[in-house]
């Protein structure tokens, strides 16, 4: 099958040949202009409206100066960020979703963090941003008494992707360094401060109206667990189990591990109740487990288990168990704390090999059946001693005495490893759905948790929090498996509309969200890229006039030899950073 991308790029190179034709032809005016697949429309008007807004010169200039010192700290951002970034790149090559090169395309669709389903609200305020970014620069021209040649709008074929203000280069040219600076300044101080209303709006009455609905919200199912062959999938809200009712992600924990039954009937929101056959399913394991994910585990040691409690319960008994397997396979294994033990650390020091994987069975004559186990006994063991731990090396029993050290979290023991999750690093569940994170998305933006435990944030930090959701559940570290689209498809099955907006309904209040959400993220995306310092990015612009103020000052012979250095030297860093940043993973993995 033709990909989306494939697709797109067909189009551009039929809309370049089409326009180029047109153009020879002499059938497209001359305010129209094309450069390749790009289309810019050119205008005269609004000069007058310009005019008018200018007035207030001194409120103006202020705004500037403000907007300077915001774009001097995002570009000094922005040039870590790359750098940092590529230096990663080659250091630890790992290929991720945030470095597909389809991903740098603010294509919805395209792009697998901008959803199709929310493109309306994506464009509505990419246009807004291109409007405010480009009207900054205008209007600073005419605070400054610069001329403008012309204005206008950037097409990628028909999409709006760019605005523009052509300002008269000689009068600009002639102009004093700081006018220039705050000219360039404008357009992205102007995307940040449209942001910030934005997200102002959202924060308060917009997210406040909504609320997460009671049950269980289902983000996804594991393929081949119960829940999956029962028909539960993404988007189902679990209200009650076998008649007990669940209101959140920890009521069903509760309620699936109260019970050894094997089938449950589920019911669900606004959909047919259904029976689930509870089985052992494993979810994952580790490369060295004898199972895999997908395998279905009937008995240990002859004990038939449907749980993952009773499976747990069953693999504390023997160090060593024998696993059957629904497809008649046998299996035995020790039962423990999966651990890759690491270097210098206390258990290497007692003769365990240093960056290889052992099952820890017991701990000073406590038993481990599972990293959780493992991880409870180790932060209630007294440290700076000396403790027996049996582990398995290859299958092989050893028992290593250990002077472990202290553990600064816990206040326990430190064996000097790293936990693996499940019994022997094998995880099973019996159920198989994934919760999808609905309160603390909701809560992130301003809207009620419904009780639920969720971070406590400050502005500044929700406005950091909010610009990571469309990407967090590809971000490194964050613990997140979904990432937040907004209030689109069968993702508003988990919430509802209360309070004074609740009279709209649902439907409106979820556009007007989306429209505030993707305009507050869009301006801050495009305020930061166009602060990137290189060319022609209002950034390089605002380099090159900032160092030539720097460089006017030093006792050096060739003033404009330097200050080309120090920009050319720049932005070759940035494209640089940006190339490897986006493509330095595959090409080095």
């Amino acid at each position: 099958m033709v990909s989306t991308l494939t697709w797109v790029l067909a189009g551009l190179v039929a809309y370049t040949l089409a326009a180029m034709a047109l153009k020879a032809r002499g059938v497209v005016p001359d305010y129209i202009r094309f450069s390749g697949p790009i289309t810019t429309i050119h205008t005269q008007r609004g000069k007058v409206l310009l005019d008018r807004l200018a007035r207030p010169r001194r409120f103006w200039r202020a705004w500037g100066n403000l907007g300077v010192g915001v774009a001097l700290v995002v570009m000094v951002g922005s040039f870590l960020l790359f750098v940092l970034g590529a230096q990663q790149a080659i250091v630890n090559p790992q290929p991720t979703a945030l470095n597909e090169p389809r991903n740098a395309l603010a294509i919805p669709g395209v792009n697998d963090f901008l959803p199709l389903s929310v493109a309306p609200e994506i464009l509505l305020g990419l246009l807004l941003g291109l409007v405010v970014h480009e009207g900054g620069h205008g209007l600073f021209c005419r605070v400054e008494d610069v001329g403008i040649e012309s204005m206008g709008v950037a097409l990628l074929t028909v999409l709006p992707v760019g605005a523009f203000v052509e300002p008269d280069e000689d009068e600009l040219l002639r102009s004093d360094r700081g006018t220039q600076i705050r000219m360039y300044a404008a357009g992205v101080t102007n995307n940040f401060a449209l942001a910030i209303v934005a997200l102002v709006l959202l924060f308060g009455p917009v997210a406040g109206s909504i609320a997460v609905v009671d049950g269980f919200p289902v983000g996804g199912t594991l393929p081949g667990t119960p829940a999956a062959e029962a028909g539960i999938g993404s988007g189902d809200v679990i209200t009650a189990v076998d008649g007990r009712q669940v209101s959140d992600p920890a009521e069903l924990r509760e309620v699936l591990s109260s019970t050894d039954a094997q089938r449950v009937e589920v019911t669900r929101r606004d959909a047919e109740a259904v029976t689930v056959q509870r089985e052992v399913v494993v979810s994952s394991a580790v490369a060295s487990a004898p199972l895999t994910g997908g395998d279905t585990i009937v008995s240990v040691n002859g004990t038939n288990v449907s749980t993952s409690d009773a499976f747990v319960r069953a693999a504390a008994r023997h160090p060593v168990a024998e696993l059957a397997t629904e497809d008649g396979r046998t299996v035995t294994m020790p039962t423990g704390g999966y651990v890759l033990v690491a270097e210098d650390g206390p258990l290497d020091d007692a003769g365990a090999p240093a960056g290889e994987g052992v099952v820890v069975t017991a701990v000073d004559g406590r038993r481990t059946v599972n990293g959780t186990a493992l991880a409870a006994v180790l932060a209630d063991t007294d440290p700076e001693r000396t403790v027996p731990v049996v582990a398995y090396v290859d299958g092989q029993r050893q028992v290593y005495d250990v002077d472990v050290a202290t553990n600064e979290r816990t206040g326990g023991a430190l064996l000097g490893v790293t936990l693996e999750p499940g019994v022997s690093g094998i995880e099973v569940n019996d159920f198989g759905i994934d919760a999808y994170p609905a309160a603390t998305f909701l809560s992130v933006i301003g809207g009620d948790s419904g009780g639920a435990e969720t971070p406590d944030l400050g502005f500044a930090r929700r406005i950091y929090f909010t610009f990571l959701l469309p990407v967090i559940g590809a971000a490194p570290g964050t613990g997140f498996a979904y990432n937040f689209p907004g209030f689109t498809s069968f993702w508003t099955n988990f919430y509802t509309v209360e309070g004074p907006l609740g009279a709209l309904g649902k439907t409106p209040v979820f556009l007007l969200a989306n429209a505030l959400f993707w305009t507050g993220w869009i301006n801050i995306v495009v305020g930061q890229f166009n602060c990137v310092p290189t060319f022609p990015l209002d950034g390089g612009h605002i380099l090159r006039a900032t160092t030539e103020s720097v460089v006017s000052r030093l006792p050096v012979p060739d003033r404009r030899q330097v200050t080309t250095a120090v920009t050319v030297a720049v932005t070759l860093s940035m494209v640089a950073s940006l190339f490897l940043m986006v493509f330095g993973q595959r090409l080095l993995a």
